[in-house]
């Protein structure tokens, strides 16, 4: 039962401490509109997320309004737009992202994802379209979000598609060159990707997903580094304690919003993601929260060890909040995403190298990072194959979105506004990984991969 304190407090949560559910995301399963004819299955697509998500973001503003809780972003995801577009051999798949895009537009969501094809195991003739395809899409829509599996911890990493996607990441930046590369920032290449994700640019909607559904994403990291702020002088078992307790709030919050907009929608709850996802708001920084733990600035030695500390302490806290969690969950490093990270990487406290490292122990990966324009896409490659392998060998999610800034070298600036933020152009390391890359074939999956 809540008392007059929990009120109160999460009344300061939000009005001081950047409290939010950061998406409410429909997911839609676009198998029933494969088509032999390309024209009919984009009006398939079109009339059915109209028809589904038609009141998502009426809903989310009501249930702000009435509760009092932000939610920031209304989205949809849909099912990988390869399995469609396979359908349609020799049709161009850009007419399946114009029809995304014209139906998020008509709906009112910021994002729709789901310009996807998963690839860990090979191609397939659509997701070979897709992907040589992805360049154009994004540059020709506003809302619509690319995702590309390439490797998993069951099937190894596909190298052919990794070698493909450093050139597809390049030519994305490039075509978008005259708006600060932002179809690099609407593109991530995963391993071990979610069914799930309420988050983009990642998110589709997974073959064993039901016809649709509703997640949210939760957010929150203002108010794990207040928290810790008034906890003053304790030892670490103490803080991973208080990370505990504020999770669970948090997520508890996500929980009645879900419950409350799959109600209200006639739509199946689905999972909520408890991550915490900063913004360039001062304050909505997991940075700040590494710092708090008693860092002096993000990326100082200690720092993966910190950062370990709370993304586990995320996922204990915020399981016992939820009926059902998904997604990525746990803690988010998004660079330009995040204020005490674009301070961290801008004093050179904070390195790609450093970033990598990170990643070995939170959600996701390298995330919104913008690199020098005239990088070469065997590096963009390497890049990626690097954070494959440390998902794949881990058994977790591990993602890149990194913006070529055309144009820009290191400690220029690159600025999307929004939520996207803006962030300096890092360092790459320069030695060429072309042999490597170029030999293709695939790495094959780790010895954990045999459990069955």
């Amino acid at each position: 039962m809540l008392n007059s304190h929990d009120i109160l407090e999460t009344i300061n949560m939000i009005d001081n401490e950047n409290l939010d559910v950061r998406t409410i995301t429909m997911g839609i399963s676009l198998l029933d509109c494969i088509d032999p004819d390309a024209n009919r299955a984009c009006d398939k697509i079109y009339d059915k997320i109209c028809r589904y998500a038609q009141n998502l973001v009426k809903t989310g503003e009501d249930i702000s309004n009435e509760y009092g809780i932000p939610i920031i972003n209304k989205r949809i995801s849909v099912t990988p737009i390869s399995m469609i577009a396979g359908a349609n051999p020799g049709v161009d798949p850009v007419r399946f992202a114009l029809a995304l895009d014209r139906a998020a537009q008509t709906v009112g969501v910021n994002f729709i994802g789901g310009y996807s094809a998963l690839v860990h195991k090979g191609f397939s003739p659509g997701d070979y379209a897709l992907i040589e395809s992805i360049p154009e899409a994004l540059s020709r829509t506003n809302f619509v979000c690319s995702s590309v599996n390439i490797g998993s911890t069951k099937a190894g990493i596909n190298m052919d598609a990794v070698a493909k996607m450093g050139k597809i990441v390049r030519k994305t930046a490039e075509m978008t060159a005259d708006r600060d590369c932002i179809g690099a920032a609407k593109l991530v290449v995963f391993c071990n990707a979610p069914e799930d994700n309420p988050f983009m640019a990642g998110a589709f909607h997974g073959t064993g997903e039901p016809d649709c559904e509703i997640n949210v994403g939760v957010s929150g990291p203002g108010v794990v580094r207040a928290a810790l702020a008034k906890a003053g002088d304790c030892d670490i078992t103490a803080i991973a304690d208080i990370i505990k307790k504020t999770a669970f709030k948090v997520t508890r919050m996500g929980q009645l919003v879900a419950q409350e907009a799959s109600r209200r929608l006639c739509v199946p709850f689905g999972i909520v993601d408890l991550s915490l996802a900063p913004t360039p708001a001062i304050g909505d920084s997991v940075a700040y929260i590494l710092e708090e733990m008693g860092l002096e600035c993000c990326g100082a030695h200690g720092t993966t060890a910190a950062l370990a500390l709370l993304n586990d302490a995320v996922k204990k806290g915020g399981v016992m909040a939820s009926s059902h969690v998904g997604g990525l969950s746990g803690a988010f490093i998004p660079v330009t995403e995040d204020a005490g990270m674009i301070h961290a990487a801008e004093c050179g406290a904070l390195t790609l190298t450093k970033l990598e490292a990170m990643t070995a122990v939170c959600s996701v990966g390298l995330d919104m990072i913008a690199i020098p324009g005239d990088t070469p896409s065997e590096v963009i490659s390497a890049i990626i194959a690097d954070e494959a392998a440390i998902g794949m060998v881990n058994s977790k999610t591990t993602a890149v979105r990194v913006i070529p800034a055309i144009g820009k070298k290191v400690g220029d600036e690159l600025s999307f506004g929004g939520l996207l933020g803006n962030g300096p152009v890092m360092e790459v390391n320069r030695y060429s990984p072309a042999k490597f890359i170029g030999r293709g074939g695939r790495i094959p999956a780790p010895m954990q991969s045999l459990k069955n």
